[in-house]
């Protein structure tokens, strides 16, 4: 429930940060390095939230699909500040 909070509040940013502060052996046993979750937590923080959520199972039916589904909002977060970007009219 606290790391749903500060989701809403703060962003997938903060929990990865929080989450790996107060568990770090899950994030050990979903990585083995910290190199990857680095590069997550700059460039994929949904699709890396999720990936620690559905891997101590074993990825496999609809996981796939909340691990597709976190990559596009991440893709999307990236490129959806070009498609905004309009002209004004004079």
């Amino acid at each position: 429930m606290c790391l749903l909070i500060i989701l809403l509040l703060l962003g997938p940013r903060a929990v990865i940060l929080v989450w790996w502060l107060l568990a770090p052996l899950v994030w050990d046993a979903a990585f083995g390095t910290l190199l990857v979750p680095i590069l997550g937590f700059l460039f994929l923080p949904w699709t890396t939230l999720v990936y620690v959520l559905v891997v101590p199972g074993g990825v496999g039916g609809l996981d796939v699909l909340w691990l597709v589904l976190a990559f596009l909002l991440d893709v999307s977060s990236h490129v959806g500040v070009y498609g905004r970007r309009r002209r004004a009219v004079a």
